[in-house]
């Protein structure tokens, strides 16, 4: 058990979780951890202020910072509150476990009470040190986050089944061993202080004395509290919302806030998911075994190594001592290329167990922990964990795909010594493959009728020559940087037709073709020439402006739609690829199909559903952007959060990289001065949105009048 115990670590202490509670984003935090990273934020951005406007906030409300800023490359990751120009950025420290943290902002008022009693102060915000997403708290301060009952009663085994020696609670300096509990003041003694604190005198005569051993068991074996609806805490849970994934009371019901809600049975759905669980396990379990089992093989594959290039080295030693004098110096080459080529292998085969054993070591872990939680009798507390459990054993199923448990690299050693040349070749003794050896594929042929561009994409398509008798076991494509430098390369694969996305508009890129099998590469093929499209792009001119007012009419615009291919696979598609929603309650990231790194361009997105106060985003981001966050959380997006935004809305994102800028417009009005600059790169167009939102990209759209005509003046 001692790889769960990793699992039971608060995030930010870096100790065993001591009244755990469980946060909207099903990570976990002590209680006391939780209060220390609280941040106050001003009064305006308060869900109490908010209610007292009018405007309807949910229970967590997500802080305005992930609503209202501008996010860009130079932002810290945490943003800032619009009209608080005395918000400072709280800078991040880190846990013992690595993990971010957020400090309070100034240190909490002296208080006589504990951590887990003392006042949260008003306007207080949470952010989970683990995925960093922000909350605002409500009236009910930290007592709002449900207790997680199960972890505790597995830290509470996990603790016991360590048999650590009890220790006396009262020494005040290095605690000696405990040699009798009170049951009635629940506290261990060792006798100096059982004599000084618990004399055997007065009402402390009637409390019963035990061994620690008996009074650790009688701990054990008392009963758990009943966990207790955070909304009505005399309220124990009865039944399960199935949409919002969390038991509820039947004070809950009675007031109608799942009226509209499909709500079962606890016990019921208790049994439902503990059985999802274990077939969850079951694959898992399955996936570990054969790690296991691969682990025996590499750690076989390396006494193979060993036991091959010993026998290796003695033929090889007894070849050359055959050729007396004139091989030594030979010999001792040779000799050295065998001891490359098995320190190769060994140091090959060791990263793979050393890679196999931490991935295994983590699966067996969660595993553990999966197992004890599934001894939990609580089924309120069970449930309020049960989902991330289920979906982390999955993932952590699909981690052992295919491909992972092979080995890679082979126990032989492919070469053999060719002893037959007379003593005058002795100069040229080399090594030789022990397979004959194939010639290379031939030079493939570009099919010039099937290769075109459109937008800053280009197609190519090739074949291998008619009468090749040597077959190709893959291609090598190349292009350059579009401005005549070095070729790089852009695919590698067995399909003879690629499309290559991202290109500079307006650029003219060489493009060239080679195909390999395992013996070699082929020759270049004949150099082709592309053209990319040129864009909506315009340079500042000195004619006068009655003659620069119609530019945009003169100028080919981009057409564009959603990419399936990168997007998260929670983005759900529709009309042709330009209409999106999501199926997860969480922020999903999908990028436009067209990337841009000149000119100027313009397109609109229009908000066909908006419920329940989402956070949709909208701006540029690279192609390496995190997809299950919202747009703007990390240094690879540039994105707008207007609170403004409703059904029906149409935004605009003007993307100027002559002037190196990004502009936002929400229903033709511009949203301040230029929202960031010094914008340089290939940016593709990006929405983050959940399953309360669907937008509608419009494309072919030319640069606004008004800003056409300044850029062009300018």
């Amino acid at each position: 058990m001692e790889e769960m115990e990793e699992e039971l670590k608060c995030p930010v202490c870096g100790s065993f979780y001591r009244e755990p509670i469980i946060l909207p984003c099903s990570h976990n935090l002590c209680q006391a951890c939780a209060r220390n990273i609280l941040v106050q934020t001003p009064e305006s951005e308060s869900p109490q202020s908010r209610r007292a406007s009018g405007s309807g906030v949910s229970d967590y409300d997500y802080l305005d910072l992930d609503k209202m800023s501008l996010y860009s490359e130079a932002d810290s990751g945490y943003g800032s509150y619009g009209g608080f120009a005395s918000a400072p950025t709280t800078p991040c420290q880190k846990s013992p476990n690595g993990v971010r943290v957020f400090p309070p902002a100034m240190p909490p008022p002296a208080t006589h009470l504990s951590p887990a009693l003392a006042p949260v102060p008003r306007n207080s915000c949470i952010t989970c040190p683990q995925c960093h997403r922000s909350l605002i708290l409500d009236d009910r301060g930290l007592r709002g986050f449900p207790k997680n009952r199960v972890l505790e009663g597995v830290i509470d085994r996990y603790q016991q089944s360590k048999a650590a020696a009890l220790k006396c609670q009262l020494c005040e300096k290095a605690p000696k061993e405990a040699t009798v509990m009170c049951e009635q003041c629940d506290v261990f003694y060792c006798d100096p202080c059982r004599l000084r604190c618990h004399p055997p005198r007065g009402p402390l005569a009637k409390h019963r004395l035990v061994p620690p051993a008996q009074g650790r068991v009688s701990r054990r074996l008392s009963p758990r509290k009943v966990s207790t609806c955070t909304d009505h805490e005399l309220e124990n849970h009865s039944m399960y919302c199935v949409q919002c994934k969390m038991p509820v009371c039947y004070q809950c019901l009675e007031e109608g806030k799942h009226s509209s809600h499909e709500v079962k049975a606890l016990g019921a759905m208790w049994k439902l998911h503990k059985s999802q669980l274990s077939q969850a396990l079951n694959g898992l379990s399955d996936r570990a075994k054969e790690a296991k089992e691969f682990l025996v093989q590499l750690r076989n594959m390396v006494q193979q190594i060993q036991e091959n290039s010993v026998e290796f080295e003695a033929c090889l030693v007894a070849q050359c001592d055959a050729l007396i004098d004139a091989l030594n110096r030979r010999k001792a080459q040779l000799l050295a290329r065998v001891n490359k080529e098995h320190e190769h292998k060994l140091k090959v085969v060791r990263d793979q167990i050393s890679h196999c054993t931490v991935k295994l070591r983590q699966t067996t872990g969660l595993m553990e922990y999966c197992l004890e939680v599934i001894k939990e009798n609580d089924p309120s507390g069970f449930l309020q964990i049960s989902d991330a459990l289920i979906r982390r054993v999955h993932l952590t199923e699909d981690q052992w795909g295919k491909g992972t448990l092979t080995p890679r690299m082979t126990t032989d050693f492919d070469l053999s010594l060719d002893n037959s040349p007379l003593l005058q070749s002795i100069h040229q003794l080399d090594f030789v493959q022990m397979k004959a050896s194939s010639p290379v594929p031939a030079t493939p042929i570009l099919q010039l009728e099937e290769c075109c561009t459109h937008n800053n994409s280009a197609t190519l398509s090739w074949k291998q020559p008619p009468l090749s008798t040597v077959p190709a076991e893959g291609y090598i494509l190349e292009l350059d940087d579009g401005n005549g430098g070095q070729f790089r390369e852009v695919y590698v694969g067995k399909e003879t037709m690629c499309t290559v996305d991202g290109l500079h508009f307006n650029s003219t890129y060489n493009a060239r073709i080679k195909a390999f099998n395992k013996t070699g590469v082929s020759q270049y093929s004949k150099t082709l020439v592309l053209q990319t499209s040129e864009g909506c792009s315009f340079e500042p001119q000195s004619a006068p402006y009655s003659q620069l007012v119609d530019i945009k009419k003169l100028l080919a615009v981009a057409w564009f739609a959603f990419d399936p291919g990168s997007a998260h696979a929670d983005i759900i598609f529709s009309n042709d690829n330009l209409t999106v929603t999501c199926s997860s309650y969480d922020d999903r990231v999908v990028l436009g199909k067209t990337g841009f790194s000149k000119g100027v361009h313009y397109w609109e997105l229009t908000v066909d559903r908006y419920d329940n106060h989402p956070d949709p985003a909208f701006g540029v981001a690279r192609m390496d952007v995190m997809k299950d966050v919202m747009l703007g959380k990390d240094d690879k997006a540039w994105a707008i959060t207007e609170g403004g935004i409703t059904k029906g809305a149409t935004i605009g994102v003007l993307l100027d990289l002559n002037r190196k800028t990004l502009t936002f417009f929400i229903n033709d009005e511009q949203q301040g001065p230029i929202a960031f600059e010094n914008v340089e790169g290939l940016f593709f167009p990006a929405v983050s949105l959940n399953r309360n939102v669907q937008v509608t990209l419009h494309t072919g759209l030319p640069v606004p009048d008004f800003y056409s005509s300044r850029a062009s003046i300018a």
